[in-house]
């Protein structure tokens, strides 16, 4: 008897190790597949398709403006679909939510609603600097509750928690934006109440719809 569950703790050993590692975390530290009907963009196709003619100009404010003297990077304002308004970081907030991204103007006033997009070839990623405060935008992962992936612009520099993809569809014309650092899509939280209404914040698995969807409008016009 002792024989055979010493060969049974064997064979199940052995079978423990000829077998993957079970229910091991996927990691989301890169991007997941292509949506259906978007497709990634690179530089050279964002200033492309920006550039074209049709395509969104910014509507500043009367009096105001951005400069925007250099080719490189894109710069660009960014649009909610879902409540029509434009994205701005909130640099008079108080810490822990300041420079936190909101989509919240109506108009293009200037540096606050204006981003650069700068396309790193290695990493076929983008990071985006808020031109308000000149920081990079990064996706608070480590935040909890309703803050927990929040965007805000607060890095001096860019790596793995400021890294997007950006996607189009041009039957909608319209973008979306994937963080690098947990996978997840950029959403508005339309829905939300008090200083985090209409946040921008990375936590959909997909593109649902309107929540996710942004219009880019050229800075450079």
């Amino acid at each position: 008897m002792m024989s055979v569950v010493l060969s049974l703790s064997a064979l199940l050993a052995a079978s423990a190790l000829a077998s993957p590692a079970a229910r091991a975390a996927p990691r989301a530290d890169g991007p997941a597949a292509v949506p259906s009907g978007w497709e990634a963009v690179d530089g050279t196709a964002l200033t492309r398709i920006t550039g074209e003619a049709g395509a969104r100009k910014a509507p500043f404010t009367a009096g105001d403006g951005v400069s925007a003297t250099a080719a490189e990077p894109e710069l660009l304002a960014l649009q909610s679909a879902r409540n029509g308004q434009f994205t701005a970081t909130e640099v008079n907030y108080a810490a822990p939510h300041t420079g936190a991204l909101r989509a919240r103007s109506a108009t293009i006033g200037g540096a606050w609603e204006g981003f650069a997009f700068e396309w790193d070839e290695a990493s076929a990623t983008y990071a985006l600097k808020s031109l308000a405060n000149n920081r990079y935008v990064a996706v608070e992962k480590n935040y909890t509750g309703t803050a927990q992936n929040v965007l805000r612009a607060r890095s001096t520099s860019a790596g793995g928690w400021e890294r997007f993809v950006l996607y189009y569809n041009e039957q909608l014309d319209r973008w979306a934006i994937q963080s690098t650092l947990n996978g997840l899509f950029v959403a508005m939280e339309n829905g939300y109440t008090g200083s985090l209404q209409y946040a921008l914040r990375a936590r959909s698995t997909e593109i649902t719809g309107s929540w996710e969807e942004f219009a880019l409008y050229d800075l450079g016009a």
